[in-house]
């Protein structure tokens, strides 16, 4: 089968009030307005802002190193050992180069072809007060996993994300402010993508060239988007619902029931209580392993396993 995707999509005619031609004829999003410009340049300053307070406070920290165990922040890993195995800049680069390749035959994924024993453990919409609880889990059984963030999150919670960061975990991009994007204009669909982008890339972390629609929500124009903007939407082959808090076995029930290889688990570590999940993560962690499976995240999955081409775009999904 031809691995290509036809691009033109005719899901709704386009609303010429909300689109303008482009410098090469294309359809385009309309110029930013200037209080969008204004609160670009309030992001980035804020962002600065918090760097600068980080490193402050890192130095500080460095002079009280004899503190005691009694002293550290919530959620913070006990040693060294606890971290990760970070991944080589190798195996950085070829999940990359996987997102791109998979992205020349098909705009998104939902789950990988199944001839490798991996699994993908996904969280959305944070970071948020949960992320410091589940990255010590994954830290301390050794499992990196793939974060799909809300920019305006990173407002208050930035020092996960460059936690994240620093772990070798994967962040994609789960839009500005988690609106329904099919409600959106292709104006408005864009500034979402590209301001969570910005965050990130100024946080020290790589482009985003993931994407996960908040509510499952997309349409023709957010396909269009992310086709302008290389980004490979991620959606999911399990949903824990996790964000309903079920309870503890429910979420474990769930994880395990979409256990299969190429699979893509839908969890969050925001938007919420998201105790529940902090609880049951390690459980499923160790149960899928029992199983045989290996934990990796997206970019590692579709470099080892990529999805087939010629699967047909799924309408919206529900979730969250």
């Amino acid at each position: 089968m031809k691995r290509s995707w036809n691009w033109d999509f005719e899901e709704r005619p386009h609303d010429p009030a909300r689109e303008q031609p482009s410098e090469d004829g294309d359809i385009g999003p309309t110029a930013p307005s200037r209080a969008t410009l204004h609160r670009r340049r309030m992001i980035a300053g804020l962002v600065c802002a918090i760097l600068l307070a980080t490193a402050v406070a890192i130095e500080i920290s460095s002079h009280h190193g004899s503190a005691g165990a009694s002293q550290r922040a919530p959620g913070t890993p006990h040693a060294a050992s606890a971290k990760p195995i970070q991944p080589s800049p190798d195996a950085l680069e070829r999940g990359m180069q996987a997102v791109a390749g998979v992205l020349a035959y098909t705009p998104f994924v939902r789950d990988g072809s199944e001839h490798a024993r991996e699994i993908a453990l996904t969280f959305d919409d944070g970071p948020g007060p949960y992320t410091p609880q589940i990255l010590e889990v994954l830290e301390r059984m050794h499992v990196h996993a793939t974060f799909f963030e809300i920019g305006e999150m990173l407002r208050y919670f930035s020092a996960s994300a460059a936690r994240e960061i620093r772990d070798g975990d994967v962040i994609g991009d789960h839009t500005e402010t988690h609106p329904e994007m099919a409600k959106l204009s292709a104006h408005d669909q864009r500034e979402e993508l590209i301001e969570q982008i910005a965050r990130i890339e100024l946080l020290g972390g790589p482009r985003p060239d993931l994407f996960r629609p908040p509510y499952g929500s997309f349409d023709a124009t957010t396909m269009r988007q992310l086709h302008r903007l290389h980004l490979l939407m991620v959606l999911w082959s399990a949903d824990t619902q996790d964000y309903l808090r079920p309870g503890v076995a429910t979420i474990l029930a769930r994880a395990l029931a979409g256990a299969k290889p190429g699979a893509i688990i839908l969890m969050h570590d925001a938007g919420g209580d998201r105790s529940e999940t902090v609880a049951a993560l390690p459980s499923v962690i160790r149960e899928l392993r029992a199983r045989g499976f290996r934990l990796v995240t997206v970019p590692q999955l579709l470099a080892d396993d990529p999805p087939p081409a010629g699967e047909p775009l799924p309408p919206n999904l529900s979730g969250d």
